[in-house]
């Protein structure tokens, strides 16, 4: 039964607009605990992500594998964890979706 529940959510994420699935994608891998679209809470907004690396053609593969191997340096002293919960084409799809947050 929790395959199937988990298959129907894959499949509805997968229809739906890709903003709003997006969003549902960061709150089921709990980037929302310490990222927002509009106001730094233990990480950056990501609207200064997407701000950042506007222009930057290499800048979604690089955030991608930031989002899954982690990180610091980058917003100050304070290191991204890896989550390894996060898939390669799940962490290409959300590097995506911050990359429009404008």
């Amino acid at each position: 039964m929790k395959v199937f529940v988990a298959a129907a959510v894959a499949a509805g994420l997968l229809s739906a607009a890709p903003a709003f699935a997006s969003m549902e994608l960061a709150k089921a891998k709990n980037c929302l605990a310490c990222h927002a679209v509009d106001k730094k809470l233990v990480g950056p907004a990501y609207q200064e992500v997407a701000k950042k690396y506007a222009g930057d053609a290499g800048a979604a593969a690089k955030l991608a594998e930031k989002i899954q191997k982690g990180g610091s340096g980058v917003w100050g002293t304070m290191p991204m964890p890896a989550n390894p919960q996060v898939n390669a084409e799940e962490a290409k799809t959300l590097a995506a979706w911050v990359l429009s947050q404008k």
